[in-house]
């Protein structure tokens, strides 16, 4: 009797190992798609709230045009890290800064949530994504700690760039992340350069000093 378990179109004649990862990969990135619609707090410069995407993707330009001056850093997996280092809030989208002090499980749900999101990819690339963003929440090598710092700049120069609600609170710029920023000497100067800016920005907000 003849197999009748239908099969996925094959028309380039590809081998049914190598379809079956493309079929995964495809899955994941239908996936992935929902960070587009993850919408943060912050807001762009013309007032639409900004999706959690946007913000990975100029981190990742943050990452590209700075990455030279960062010393001997393996570069690629600078980037790698900045683009999964949010994916996992695909399914349960973002937590302000301001509210995540009262989730201390934050980071295994985020986790968890990145390992549903990867499981139709083949193992190794499943094992590749879960295994960058260890990297970036431990800040466990020059590349992590890079990324998680310019991950807070990014944040940063948003909400001071946003066109904001009349009682955004910029002074909370001012606190926010230290330990991140101050981690890395080039971050840690452009954070001063920010920082400036955010003092600017309270002062004329009605909740500013």
């Amino acid at each position: 009797m003849s197999d009748t378990t239908p099969t996925a179109p094959n028309p380039a004649g590809m081998d049914p190992a190598d379809l079956d990862d493309i079929a995964g990969i495809l899955a994941f990135l239908r996936g992935a798609e929902r960070l587009k619609d993850v919408l943060r707090t912050a807001h762009t410069a013309s007032g639409r709230t900004e999706s959690t995407a946007e913000h990975s993707w100029r981190l990742c330009l943050w990452a590209l045009l700075l990455a030279d001056r960062f010393g001997e850093i393996d570069r690629t997996r600078l980037l790698e890290i900045c683009i999964v280092h949010d994916l996992g809030e695909a399914i349960r989208g973002d937590i302000p800064a301001i509210h995540q002090a009262g989730r201390p499980g934050k980071a295994a749900e985020e986790r968890a949530d990145l390992a549903t999101l990867a499981a139709p990819l083949p193992d190794r690339l499943a094992k590749k994504i879960l295994a960058l963003w260890d990297e970036y929440e431990a800040a466990a090598t020059p590349e992590a700690r890079i990324a998680k710092g310019l991950d807070k700049l990014e944040t940063i120069l948003q909400h001071n760039q946003g066109l904001n609600p009349a009682d955004f609170d910029y002074a909370f710029n001012l606190g926010y992340a230290r330990q991140a920023t101050d981690r890395v000497p080039l971050i840690s100067a452009i954070r001063a350069i920010l920082d400036e800016d955010t003092k600017a920005h309270a002062g004329k907000s009605p909740s500013g000093a």
